[in-house]
C-alpha cells in the first residue's frame, strides 16, 4: 500500500511538473495566479503595436496603460483594469514578461526600475480598422476583415464600443447599460441568423447532393413557396420568374432555396454544417460563441425550408461566417485566423513567431470555384450590384436575416471577397436592424475594400517595425 502511494504520488507530481510546462500561458492568465501581480511589479507591461508599427497600447511613465486611438480599437485590443480583454488578455503572458538579458534587469532592479515588458505586434492595419469604425458609424453591429491567404485579421470592429481609456470612469454605467452590449465582441461573441448569407452554405449541399445535375435545377418564382401550411415568401415578395441555381443565388431567391431545402438529405446536410465548423468551438484564440445548427431527422418540412434560407434555429459568428468566405476565396481552405504576429523583447530581440497555419480543407477546390462564381454573380446582376463597376472586382452575398417577425425587422448582412479573380481580403458586415443587406451592408463593405485595394500598395504592408 505504501508503495502504490508513492507511486501515485510521483505520478501526480511528474504529471503536474509537465502540465505546468506545457501550459505556461494558460496558468499566467489564470485569475488566481498571484505570478501576475509579481510580474506586474516588477516589469512595465508591454507595448501592443500595429502591424505598420502604430502604437494601440502602451505604458506611460506614472503606470497608466494609454491607449492612443481611444475607442477605435476598444474590443480587439481591449483593457487590462477591470479584467482583461482583447489582445491585452490574449498577449498577456507576454506583455507582463521581460526577456530582456538578466544583467540589464538586475541593473534595474539596483535602480529602482523596472523591467521592460516584452511588446506586442498585431496583425491589425490602423486605416482599415478606421475605414470600417466609419463606415459602421452609429449603428450597432460588427465589421470584420481577413486576409485569406494568411488567415491574418486585419481589421476588427464592434459597435457600440468604449474608450478603454476611461473604462474605470465608465464601468459602472457601462455595467448599468444591459440592452447595448458594449463590452460584448460582436466579431466574434455575437450570434445572429445568418439570413440569406447562409445560401452560401445551402447551395454547397445542394451541389454535393447533385454534382452532375445542379446546373439543371429551375425554379419559377412567384415571390413565395407553400408546402402545406407553411409559406415562404421572398424579400418584399419579389418575384423572380424562372431562375436556375446560380441566379436564385445572385438575384437570393428565398423561395428557391426554400425548394433545395426540401428536397435536401437531412444527414449529409448535418455532415456539412460540422465540415463547416458548426456546433463547436473555431479554430481562434481568445473567447469565441459557438455557432449553432443541427439537422434533425424529425424536422419538419417547414423547418428545412427555414433551415436553407438561413433562419429558424440557425444562429452565426460574423467572424465564423468570415472565415467559411475565406475557405471559398482561398480554395477551399481555411487558414486559421490569428492577431499576434510576433512577440519581441525590449531591446528587439525575436521571442516568439506566429506563422500563417492552414486549419483544414472546408471544400474541394472545385466546390470553392462555383461557389466563387457564384458570388461574383452576385456582384455582377444581383443583390450586391453596388459593388459592381468599380475598378476591382469582388464577389460577396447580401443578406436580409429576420429577427422580429412581428415587427418585420431584419439585421443586414453581406461577405465577400476582393478581387474577384485573386482575392486579398474578405469582409463581413452585420448592421444590426438595418433591413437589406444589399443597401447598407454592401456600401459598407466598399467602404473597407477601397481602403484596403485603392490605396498604395506599401499602405498596408507589415513594415517590420
Amino acid at each position: 500500500m505504501t508503495v502504490s502511494f508513492v507511486s501515485l504520488f510521483l505520478v501526480m507530481m511528474g504529471y503536474f511538473t509537465v502540465y505546468a510546462m506545457t501550459h505556461q500561458e494558460e496558468l499566467m492568465n489564470n485569475s488566481y495566479n498571484n505570478r501576475q501581480q509579481i510580474l506586474a511589479a516588477q516589469n512595465k507591461r508591454g507595448t501592443i503595436y500595429a502591424r505598420g508599427g502604430e502604437i494601440l497600447a502602451e505604458t506611460d511613465e506614472s503606470g497608466e496603460r494609454v491607449y492612443p486611438y481611444d475607442n477605435l480599437f476598444a474590443h480587439a485590443v481591449g483593457y487590462v483594469d477591470k479584467g482583461k480583454m482583447g489582445i491585452e488578455s490574449l498577449a498577456n503572458y507576454y506583455l507582463l514578461r521581460s526577456s530582456i538579458p538578466a544583467v540589464d534587469r538586475v541593473k534595474g532592479e539596483i535602480n529602482g526600475e523596472k523591467s521592460p515588458g516584452d511588446n506586442v505586434y498585431t496583425t491589425f492595419d490602423v486605416e482599415l480598422q478606421e475605414a470600417a469604425s466609419r463606415a459602421l458609424g452609429v449603428y450597432r453591429g460588427a465589421v470584420v476583415a481577413i486576409d485569406p491567404k494568411t488567415g491574418e485579421i486585419l481589421a476588427m470592429v464592434s459597435k457600440p464600443d468604449f474608450n478603454p481609456n476611461e473604462i474605470v470612469q465608465t464601468w459602472d454605467d457601462i455595467l448599468e447599460d444591459e440592452e447595448s452590449g458594449t463590452l460584448l465582441n460582436r466579431v466574434t461573441q455575437g450570434l445572429y441568423p445568418p439570413g440569406s448569407t447562409f445560401k452560401i452554405i445551402t447551395a454547397l449541399e445542394y451541389i454535393r447532393e447533385n454534382p452532375d445535375t445542379y446546373q439543371d435545377y429551375r425554379f419559377s418564382c412567384n415571390g413565395s413557396i407553400r408546402n402545406g401550411e407553411d409559406v415562404i415568401n421572398c424579400y418584399h415578395g419579389s418575384k423572380h420568374g424562372s431562375v436556375g441555381l446560380k441566379t436564385a443565388f445572385a438575384k437570393s431567391c428565398n423561395a428557391a432555396f426554400a425548394d433545395m431545402g426540401l428536397s435536401l438529405d437531412k444527414a449529409s446536410f448535418e455532415d456539412t454544417l460540422n465540415a463547416l465548423l458548426f456546433n463547436q468551438e473555431l479554430p481562434l484564440d481568445g473567447i469565441s460563441n459557438i455557432s449553432s445548427l443541427k439537422i434533425l431527422e424529425s424536422d419538419s418540412s417547414g423547418e428545412m425550408m427555414q433551415n436553407a434560407i438561413g433562419q429558424g434555429r440557425t444562429q452565426i459568428t460574423p467572424i465564423h461566417l468570415a472565415m467559411i468566405t475565406a475557405a471559398v476565396a482561398n480554395k477551399g481552405i481555411l487558414m486559421k485566423p490569428f492577431m499576434v504576429k510576433r512577440v519581441e523583447s525590449a531591446d528587439g530581440v525575436k521571442v516568439k513567431e506566429y506563422s500563417p497555419e492552414e486549419y483544414g480543407t472546408l471544400m474541394s477546390a472545385k466546390e470553392a470555384a462555383i461557389l466563387a462564381e457564384y458570388m461574383t454573380e452576385v456582384v455582377k446582376n444581383g443583390t450586391g450590384s453596388k459593388l459592381s463597376g468599380l475598378s476591382y472586382t469582388a464577389a460577396g452575398k447580401t443578406g436580409s436575416a429576420e429577427f422580429n417577425k412581428q415587427k418585420g425587422e431584419s439585421h443586414a448582412w453581406f461577405t465577400g471577397f476582393a478581387p474577384a479573380e485573386d482575392p486579398q481580403i474578405v469582409v463581413t458586415v452585420i448592421i444590426e436592424g438595418a433591413g437589406s443587406g444589399g443597401d447598407y451592408a454592401v456600401p459598407m463593405a466598399r467602404r473597407v475594400f477601397d481602403a484596403y485595394l485603392l490605396q498604395p500598395d506599401t499602405a498596408h504592408e507589415d513594415t517590420g517595425f
